[in-house]
């Protein structure tokens, strides 16, 4: 992904907000005998000042990876969505496709077995704690024991990446009219809605719902 300096994110905060709230990653790497992309969820390793990302892969695709011979390549995207020409009103304009993507890239490190329980705890207590009931992997003794057998089929690792390049390509080149017209269509019911993106748009152009025209 080539660098747009009108489009760059490089506050670390902000990239750790949207690994924090998207964090299904596509993990890539250039192996032997060309490349391996597999999917898995990641979390920011709070214990790291530095901006690092914990996850974990299945076996074999630790494999499959030739982990940790080489970097590799993980992708998190944010929303993203079409913005059509007709919602610019009066204004001549193209469509586009707004998004808030990062790639951060770097050797990874292989988690101990200890370390590596440690994350798979980790990620289960994030996703369970927005249910209703939440199940932990040391719910129960029946739970803790099950879990403990799936992790011998697992491979806990840490990118702390040594290159980052992260997009917000939220419309910051248009007026503000332009502006509240997309953020209402993406707020409204039509076939390319996404208030995820139009919260984005928001946070990206400091526009306040108050901010908007009322008539």
């Amino acid at each position: 992904m080539r660098k747009n300096p009108y489009y760059l994110l490089d506050d670390l905060d902000e990239i750790r907000r949207m690994i924090n709230e998207n964090p299904w990653a596509t993990l890539v790497s250039q192996a032997s005998e060309g490349l391996v992309a597999s999917h898995y969820p990641i979390l920011v390793d709070r214990a790291r000042e530095e901006l690092s990302i914990v996850t974990h892969l299945g076996r074999p695709d630790d494999r499959i990876h030739e982990l940790p011979n080489h970097e590799l390549l993980v992708i998190v995207q944010g929303p993203h969505g079409y913005v059509s020409s007709s919602w610019y009103r009066e204004h001549v304009e193209v469509p586009t496709w707004n998004f808030l993507t990062a790639h951060l890239s770097g050797t990874p490190e292989i988690l101990s077995d200890e370390e590596n329980s440690a994350v798979l705890h980790q990620l289960v207590e994030h996703f369970e704690s927005r249910v209703e009931k939440p199940r932990l992997l040391d719910g129960t003794p029946e739970d803790a024991d099950n879990a403990r057998r799936d992790m011998r089929g697992t491979v806990g690792l840490r990118l702390t990446p040594t290159h980052i390049v992260a997009k917000r390509k939220m419309s910051q080149n248009q007026q503000p009219e332009i502006l509240d017209a997309v953020i209402e269509q993406l707020e409204g019911d039509g076939p390319y809605a996404s208030p995820g993106l139009a919260r984005e748009m928001r946070l990206a152009n400091d526009r306040s719902p108050a901010e908007r025209p009322t008539s």
